[in-house]
């Protein structure tokens, strides 16, 4: 049997939703059927690097943005000529769409899409001619969408052929979750009541420190809910760290908040916490509310454009805001009820092996 060359493309190795599902398809796919390549654009802050399996062959192409590595990946697909070309994340994905015509023909290019494309640009008011790029060249791509919601988007606002968008999901390990989630943390993270408090209700979030994420919003409904007998552990760095320490203080929740910065294992974290909270104004298809499902850990979450209705809708023990803001966010957190662990069926439609096999079934066509 011929195996199928696949030369996955990303842009860094830094901490991110969408690092950890191509590290998990990489470990996953059978390797009868597939050879496996992964070229990394900046290996700058890596803190992936050590998982990449041993027997995936690790390029990197040495450059801090994606526009300037095209050369290079224009010429590694000419050099390689893969059978597949899976690229991830919309700014890359978009741009090797748009240099389609000086790649080679016979190869399969697909693009996993990680975001509501419409409502990136809604946020950070991109350029005209971006939305022209999206609607001209995207359906070049064979599209890997997480969400139906995110399928829709691309077809309705971007004229993507429907032929050429599929929705596969998020692949989760839940195996592998469960055994990191039973590592123990670090000394500095405990709970307060060790420190002679009552004991808190425990809400973990994790993410970028970006706007998108909507952590000022959390902030906000932490002060709104007037219970100081919660404690919120914040995971992740970025470029708000420093504003959102300013709003705790201003907030007066200072005391009731752990910066927790990146954390390479989020799971025991999130195992040991009361509730998770995804915050967010929009997202793709949140792979972190999955994670902390596949911890037994219940959810509340705003009703953010994407697939958040999708994976929490009918689950037991989880709510959704009625808004996108920090009024509706804390109301939901007044509403939940601590002592809820959930059964690990509810993950059962993103295991692994049956994603997976969904990808191999693309990659194989």
């Amino acid at each position: 049997m011929t195996r199928r060359s696949v030369l996955f493309i990303i842009p860094t190795l830094t901490g991110g939703g969408a690092q950890r599902v191509i590290f998990t398809l990489l470990r996953h796919l059978d390797r009868a059927h597939f050879h496996l390549t992964l070229a990394v654009v900046d290996m700058r802050n890596a803190v992936y690097r050590d998982d990449v399996p041993a027997d995936v062959e690790l390029i990197e192409l040495k450059c801090s943005r994606v526009r300037y590595a095209l050369p290079k990946i224009i010429h590694l697909i000419w050099r390689r000529r893969p059978d597949v070309v899976f690229s991830t994340l919309s700014h890359l994905n978009l741009a090797l769409a748009i240099m389609r015509p000086l790649l080679p023909n016979g190869i399969s290019y697909m693009a996993r899409e990680t975001s509501i494309v419409s409502e990136v640009f809604r946020m950070n008011h991109y350029p005209a001619w971006r939305i022209w790029a999206y609607r001209r060249f995207y359906e070049k791509n064979k599209v890997i969408c997480q969400s139906h919601a995110m399928c829709e988007d691309l077809v309705n606002h971007f004229n993507l052929p429907s032929t050429k968008v599929v929705v596969i999901h998020n692949p989760l390990d839940v195996d592998r979750i469960e055994y990191l989630a039973a590592m123990p943390l670090d000394a500095k993270f405990t709970d307060p009541v060790q420190q002679g408090r009552d004991k808190p209700i425990s809400l973990v979030a994790a993410g970028r420190l970006v706007k998108v994420k909507g952590f000022d919003l959390l902030l906000e409904a932490l002060s709104l809910c007037k219970n100081n007998n919660l404690w919120l552990t914040l995971l992740g760095d970025g470029p708000l760290r420093t504003e959102l320490a300013g709003l705790a203080r201003t907030l007066g929740i200072e005391n009731r908040i752990c910066f927790a910065g990146f954390q390479q294992n989020p799971y025991p974290f999130f195992a040991r916490a009361d509730v998770f909270i995804m915050s967010s104004r929009f997202e793709g298809f949140p792979n972190v509310v999955l994670e902390a499902l596949a911890c037994g850990t219940p959810v509340i979450a705003t009703p953010s454009p994407g697939g958040v209705r999708e994976i929490l809708e009918g689950v037991d023990g989880c709510v959704i805001a009625e808004d996108v803001t920090a009024e509706s966010l804390a109301m939901a957190i007044s509403r939940f009820r601590t002592g809820v662990r959930l059964p690990r069926a509810v993950v059962a439609p993103y295991e692994v092996g049956r994603i997976v096999n969904l990808y191999a079934e693309e990659l194989s066509k």
